[in-house]
């Protein structure tokens, strides 16, 4: 496609001797439509030109050379120049585009050669699947797509809690009291059972708390007893968990877990020993970050046994040697900010190449919170992930029976829009903000929800279906597109390149979902103020032919969220 931004950068560098790389990043999107499709503020060329921008502005307008193909006008500002794109050329560029790319449309393959490792989801073994691991599942997933979408060789990775000491704690509760429970009928609820249930003895009873740390080293020591519990445990967690991916659509390329470690962290400590960074710190072995302006970071226990901190490096390590990484993301809550910043620092200290401690991303997002306070599985107060999302799909049911009772299939319609109302909603704000879970907000089915772009999506099918066919491109008169509601959304059709670039520059899924908005809003406006079908036929083309341009990015779109699409609601 043209680069508008490039080509404005082009004219500018003939008129001012800067570099056009550097003038196209000056370059802004007005935020009202009024100020023109671009902006480009003089003010940062005051310094260089020694001039008032308003002068220098006018300057550089008088000495362009605009090309009335592509420039419908430009307009001096203050210290502004507006650039007013002509309808004609975002059409031409974006509809020559589609026919080339079609669902590929937006991608501009920058990731080619490039290879992401992402590391989401990554729930507790033998606890549950609750509302607070929806975050880093659904966030992950959409970085996943993108990256993917966008050229990159993505590997995602299912970083399992399946180590550590609550697995010393679970084991002892087992001991004491496994005949008590029907662990194979219902694992994990029994399980989350036996866990809130040791956690109060420990903390009345500091010997137990110590029989459980005790456990967990004789785990990690390979004792025959406690792999056994444990590896019981994980397959019977793992087939609970799948029903949810499945339901979300999730997908990963490895289940490595914590666990997947225990035989590697033992380089770790010899390189640390080695480059003399390890020190003895209250009965531990750790390495001082003092001059980091941070807390010592753990690598061994008092006991001898692990760490989060020494199997997140172990985990570096072996995805260094095994994927060759450009970036590593890590999506996890803005709680673990502190170890990811550990843990890369010491990173740096185990000799791989830069390219892979550069490329280490934390990508922290909010917390999810009831109402009535943070969640705790220990103390047993948490909503189940499968719970809500079954809920999500029965109160779509219920809408999409009040609403169209004689729909077909309204069970997988009711799935596709309960899921996506889910996804939607924890994508829809920017991560980092902290969610408080709320059944009305989330399962909301009016205004700027998931539930509304799968219903503009179904009308700009059901106005194809009614046609009864789809123009060919050289068919077009692009000329009937010209007013404003087709320009506003060629325009946005155009900018859905940047808009990806924008995701995978900040991880921020939000970027999409607003898009995604935005465009559903504005096919929404021309549906309401064009008649589509019925007109002259060259009007009718133009505008089928736009309809589905519009339908086919919001599916590509909702499908990056990790949405599926109904045709019918």
């Amino acid at each position: 496609m043209i680069n508008f931004k490039r080509e404005i950068a082009n004219q500018i560098a003939k008129t001012v001797d800067l570099d056009v790389a550097e003038l196209e990043s000056y370059i802004e999107i007005p935020k009202e439509e009024k100020m023109g499709d671009y902006a480009f503020p003089c003010f940062k060329l005051a310094k260089i030109l020694k001039k008032a921008p308003p002068m220098i502005a006018a300057e550089i307008k008088e000495r362009l050379e605009i090309d009335n193909e592509v420039f419908e006008k430009v307009e001096m500002v203050g210290g502004y120049l507006n650039f007013y794109i002509a309808p004609k050329a975002f059409i031409e560029t974006v509809s020559k585009e589609f026919e080339v790319s079609k669902e590929k449309f937006g991608s501009k393959n920058v990731g080619e050669g490039k290879t992401v490792v992402i590391d989401y989801s990554a729930p507790n073994i033998a606890k549950p699947f609750h509302i607070g691991h929806l975050r880093s599942t659904v966030i992950g997933g959409a970085l996943y797509n993108i990256y993917q979408f966008l050229g990159y060789h993505t590997v995602g990775v299912n970083h399992l809690g399946d180590y550590g000491t609550q697995f010393g704690k679970l084991i002892e509760g087992y001991k004491r009291w496994g005949t008590e429970y029907h662990i194979e009928e219902n694992p994990i609820d029994e399980l989350t059972k036996i866990y809130v249930r040791i956690n109060k003895l420990c903390e009345e009873d500091e010997s137990v708390l110590e029989a459980c740390r005790n456990n967990f080293k004789k785990l990690e020591d390979g004792d025959s007893y406690c792999v056994e519990i444990w590896e019981k445990f994980r397959n019977l967690s793992l087939k609970e968990f799948q029903k949810v991916y499945d339901l979300l659509g999730s997908h990963f390329d490895s289940w490595n877990g914590e666990a997947f470690y225990s035989d590697k962290m033992g380089e770790i400590v010899e390189i640390l020993e080695e480059k003399n960074q390890l020190v003895e710190s209250e009965g531990a072995r750790v390495v001082s970050l003092e001059d980091k302006g941070m807390p010592p970071c753990i690598i061994e226990k008092t006991n001898g046994s692990s760490t989060y901190a020494t199997r997140d490096l172990a985990a570096i390590l072996y995805r260094a040697r095994t994927y060759d990484f450009d970036k590593a993301l890590y999506v996890t809550s803005y709680e673990q900010v502190l170890h990811f910043k550990q843990i890369f620092e010491v990173a740096k200290m185990l000799g791989i190449s830069e390219k892979y401690t550069n490329g280490l991303e934390h990508v922290p997002f909010g917390m999810v919170r009831l109402k009535e306070g943070k969640m705790s599985t220990r103390e047993g107060n948490f909503i189940k992930l499968e719970d809500l999302l079954q809920e999500a799909i029965t109160r779509a049911e219920k809408v999409i029976e009040e609403k169209n009772p004689d729909l077909e299939n309204k069970q997988e319609v009711a799935k596709k829009v309960g899921i996506g109302a889910v996804i939607f909603n924890d994508l829809s704000n920017s991560r980092i903000k902290d969610e408080v879970f709320d059944w009305d907000l989330m399962l909301n089915f009016q205004g700027e929800t998931g539930p509304y772009i799968q219903y503009i999506y179904v009308r700009t099918k059901s106005v194809i279906e009614k046609a009864g066919y789809l123009p060919k491109v050289e068919e077009i008169d692009f000329s009937q597109l010209e007013d404003e509601d087709s320009k506003r959304i060629f325009k946005l059709l155009y900018s859905l390149e940047d808009v990806l670039q924008q995701v995978t520059d900040k991880n921020e899924p939000s970027f999409l979902s607003r898009y995604l908005i935005d465009l559903s809003q504005s096919f929404s406006t021309f549906y309401n103020n064009h008649k589509i079908l019925g007109e002259e036929k060259k009007v009718q083309d133009a505008r089928l032919y736009l309809t589905n341009i519009v339908g086919t990015v919001l599916k590509t779109g909702a499908g990056l969220l990790g949405m599926q699409m109904p045709d019918r609601m």
